[in-house]
């Protein structure tokens, strides 16, 4: 991913964090040379020093085959993302686009079946825990789960590198950059607010 230094971040805490929070990635591999993704719900896991994305995916989905006869695979989180208008500036400019993007690379393995109880134990409590009548895994019938499990195939990929890019304006003066927040957050836009208080939120703890 091309990242002007600019928007580069590097603090793995708070990219794991953004990671956590917008856990519905983009998994892409190469079948005979051509790309293919499937959009899927992923967990973050750590293992001594090591990072693991971990998530499964329907059986018959043919992506999975390709996962471990790849050398790399690319996992994508987004988080909010927002036009900017070139009108908001003081001085003459071009619009752009706000964004947060983070991309991992790693190599994939599949889950062994205690492995992948696990795995969807994990996101069931993550999803489900703060509900009021929450779907658990040992609230589930063995047999409602036993054939549930023959219909999906568990992966893991180990991090061994990571990408991430927040362009939020920090490139504008702060005149500009005010500006900006303010008419975000008056675009009546859900993406158009969310990246005004995070540009908000930017500002005060660089103050």
């Amino acid at each position: 991913m091309y990242i002007p230094n600019y928007f580069k971040v590097t603090n793995a805490d708070e990219i794991w964090d953004f990671v956590q929070k917008n856990s519905f990635g983009t998994i892409v591999t190469s079948e005979q040379g051509k790309p293919i993704a499937t959009h899927l719900p992923l967990g973050l896991n750590k293992k001594g020093d090591d990072y693991y994305i971990t998530g499964h995916i329907a059986y018959g989905n043919p992506q999975w085959r390709t996962f471990e006869s790849c050398e790399d695979v690319l996992v994508m989180f987004q988080g909010p993302h927002a036009y900017v208008s070139s009108s908001w500036y003081s001085h003459e400019n071009v619009p752009t686009w706000n964004y947060q993007a983070v991309h991992v690379y790693g190599k994939a393995t599949i889950l062994e079946r205690d492995e992948l109880i696990e795995e969807l134990t994990g996101m069931l409590e993550k999803y489900e825990g703060n509900r009021d009548n929450p779907v658990l895994w040992d609230k589930l019938s063995p047999e409602l789960l036993e054939n549930q499990l023959k219909g999906i195939v568990g992966f893991k990929i180990k991090v061994e590198e990571i990408q991430a890019a927040y362009k939020l304006s920090q490139n504008r003066n702060e005149t500009d950059f005010i500006n900006i927040i303010d008419k975000l957050q008056n675009e009546g836009n859900p993406n158009s607010k969310q990246m005004a208080e995070l540009m908000e939120k930017r500002l005060k703890n660089h103050k």
